[in-house]
């Protein structure tokens, strides 16, 4: 069975059939903000999570990339050099002590007294009023503030600060007077530091879950799902996504007063905006494999992999956190590995939504299967998904652990959203994706394929062969020369190789070498002084390669580099000083990448995944973009694709995934001057 993907000029096709199946420290922390990691661009080497089960790392210290790194590598070029491994940079933390007393804007002054908390940006501290009405302990002045408040302190030298304000600010200004939100009462700088003066609030879930024996009753979280998920729609409604949502940053209100049990998200810092302000259209979908924000632990997939936030990966990082507080751990936790990101991203993607919730009530179950196979672009049915919940939450009113006025208010104003609890299990059920309904992006099962990709060209003469045992290489290869044809790109399955000669590559003369290294480094360099570039290369799963070098490109300078993780990094370096990717393949889990100057390319990007990843490559496609480059390893699948410097009149694109080599298709393909320009096998299920 196959799967297969098409892009064509002005016209996308896309004929896909199913694919084949082959205990953390307590921490109190009585705040309305927060802290997460920044986005970072850090090696393997530094890959820790911010905020592990309520562990804090110094302030100074950033979260790296949760997926890719350069593996710390060196690199070779077709000048003979070499370039140091890269460097891990820290930001240093501020050495400015804070004011004793804070006064900012019309505010009055207030005592600065014990931290609350801190993170990669600011730090919390309660602010008690310097003149309190005498024995008032709730006295305010004209903004309704409190004797008590939280100051949040930011050093402007901090990478929230490089511009001016911190963007939160912006983000609050936005939100003022939305419910389940702290209300920000002062803002300004004194000194060296941005202040923030807002409420103060009670425990955060976090706190209540350690203090009820590190496990909360399905009403509870259920109450806390219903709420959660009508603080955010208000919050993408009004073209925000929070970007860290997890048990840390939902609190409750002051103990002992009226809102102990009202439920509010804190820490704003991470947000970003879904919809532009001006048109109201979705922003542009990107992905940057060396870019992360967020809480490893409960970071979306989307997340981890550099992908453009949208409201999808609120709702996902939601389901972590319910399944969280319900179950006391979750199945990533516990990776100390210097990759520990990457680990964790991988078992997110093999765990499906079954799995993660046996045991749990059915509306668990619905709702992260839903969340998870949200389009980048798709409105979630947030009243569908608080249906789900609302069974589980016990009698309406305040009896409940936690309150539901504010989901209460936006059903009672639109009556038709509140129905049956079956009818709500039935409609997410049905799923999110209207005719994708019958896919899901995680299976649990994950299996490996041939990927390949076929682009039109005008009639030409093709050949391939596939299962090919070492020795057989170089008699194919001297019986496609004989016949005028040069080999175009090669991929290997099980120390299997397969060749794929045609006459439309433009070469001049070609060599190949098969090494049991991975790359012949110096059989590489011997060529390059030659007048060869690379034009196409393949690992074998025991470390072996096959590398194919012609005369006759374009190419006027050529690196290469071969890293342990997919070296996106490396390649966006690459990209500024004027190389593109020419040519990539995988040895096992370990990856190589080569660029030429002078490619026939004006930009590229990058698709990499622990499945095929489907959305991406069609918005690539759907953008202009063609695939020029892919490679698999039996954990991802990453797809380099480019917008030439001249477009060509017919830019159809198509790929197809099949368990086995595809003998059956390629001449339908060519029927249709669909000839194969790519070939890889390794992970496109997950």
């Amino acid at each position: 069975m196959q799967h297969e993907n098409s892009a064509k000029r002005k016209r996308l096709t896309d004929a896909t059939p199913s694919a084949e199946q082959a205990a953390p420290g307590k921490r109190r922390a009585y705040a309305a903000a927060g802290e997460a990691a920044p986005a970072a661009e850090l090696p393997a080497a530094a890959q820790n999570q911010r905020s592990e089960g309520g562990r804090e790392l110094p302030a100074n210290v950033e979260e790296a990339p949760a997926v890719l790194a350069d593996g710390g590598h060196l690199e070779a070029d077709s000048a003979g050099k070499k370039a140091s491994p890269a460097e891990v940079r820290e930001e240093e933390a501020s050495t400015s002590p804070l004011p004793e007393k804070c006064q900012v804007d019309s505010s009055p002054l207030y005592i600065v007294e014990r931290q609350l908390g801190k993170g990669g940006f600011g730090q919390v501290y309660v602010g008690r009023k310097a003149e309190s009405i005498a024995g008032s302990s709730q006295s305010s002045d004209d903004t309704g503030a409190g004797e008590f408040v939280a100051l949040k302190f930011e050093h402007r030298s901090s990478k929230g600060c490089k511009y001016g304000p911190p963007y939160e600010w912006t983000v609050y200004d936005c939100l003022e007077n939305m419910p389940g939100v702290p209300r920000v009462y002062h803002k300004g700088r004194q000194g060296d530091f941005y202040v923030m003066i807002m409420d103060i609030l009670g425990p955060s879930l976090w706190d209540i879950w350690n203090t009820q024996g590190q496990q909360m009753s399905v009403e509870m979280v259920a109450c806390i799902a219903v709420e959660a998920l009508a603080i955010l729609e208000a919050l993408h409604c009004k073209g925000f996504v929070h970007g860290d949502v997890k048990p840390e940053n939902f609190l409750l209100g002051p103990p002992s007063t009226p809102r102990a049990k009202t439920l509010y998200l804190v820490d704003l810092g991470l947000a970003s905006q879904w919809r532009d302000d001006v048109c109201g259209a979705h922003s542009e979908y990107d992905q940057r494999p060396d870019m992360f924000r967020g809480t490893v632990r409960y970071a979306s997939v989307h997340a981890h992999l550099g992908r453009t936030a949208s409201r999808r990966d609120d709702l996902e990082s939601l389901a972590y956190t319910l399944l969280f507080l319900l179950r006391g751990r979750l199945p990533w936790q516990g990776y100390n590995a210097e990759n520990k990101g990457y680990l964790v991203c991988k078992k997110k993607m093999s765990s499906s939504a079954e799995a993660l919730t046996r045991g749990a009530p059915p509306a668990f179950r619905l709702f992260t299967e839903s969340v998870i196979n949200l389009k980048f672009d798709e409105e979630p049915k947030y009243a569908q998904f608080r249906r789900l919940f609302e069974p589980l939450c016990g009698p309406a009113g305040g009896a409940r652990p936690v309150l539901t006025e504010f989901s209460d208010r936006l059903l009672a104003a639109k009556p038709g959203w509140r129905g049956a609890a079956g009818e709500a299990e039935e409609e997410a059920a049905e799923g999110q994706n209207g005719a994708e309904r019958g896919k899901k992006a995680r299976l649990g099962v994950p299996a490996t394929q041939w990927i390949t990709v076929y682009s039109a060209h005008k009639p030409m003469k093709q050949r391939y062969h596939y299962n090919v045992v070492s020795a057989r290489i170089e008699p194919h290869v001297m019986r496609g020369t004989g016949d005028g044809l040069r080999i175009s790109c090669v991929a290997c399955c099980q120390d299997l190789w397969a060749l794929i000669l045609d006459a439309g590559t433009g070469y001049t003369q070609q060599v190949h070498f098969l090494s049991l290294a991975f790359l012949p480094r110096e059989w590489i360099k011997e060529r390059w002084e030659e007048g060869y570039h690379i034009t196409s290369m393949a690992g074998s799963s025991s470390g072996a390669s096959l590398v194919v070098m012609s005369k006759g490109t374009p190419y006027t300078e050529q690196s290469y580099k071969v890293s342990d993780f997919f070296p996106f990094k490396w390649i966006s370096k690459k990209w500024k000083e004027g190389f593109h990717v020419t040519c990539m393949a995988t040895s096992g889990t370990r990856w190589a990448v080569v660029v030429s100057r002078n490619a026939p390319f004006t930009e590229q990007c990058v698709e990499l995944d622990f499945m095929y990843p489907s959305e991406g490559i069609h918005r690539r496609w759907d953008a202009g973009f063609r695939i020029t480059s892919c490679a698999a390893t039996p954990d991802q699948c990453a797809f380099v694709l480019s917008l030439r410097k001249r477009r060509p009149p017919d830019e159809t694109q198509e790929t197809l995934r099949t368990t086995d080599f595809p003998v059956g298709s390629i001449k339908d393909k060519w029927a249709r001057n669909l000839f194969i320009s790519g070939v890889a096998y390794g992970r496109t299920v997950s």
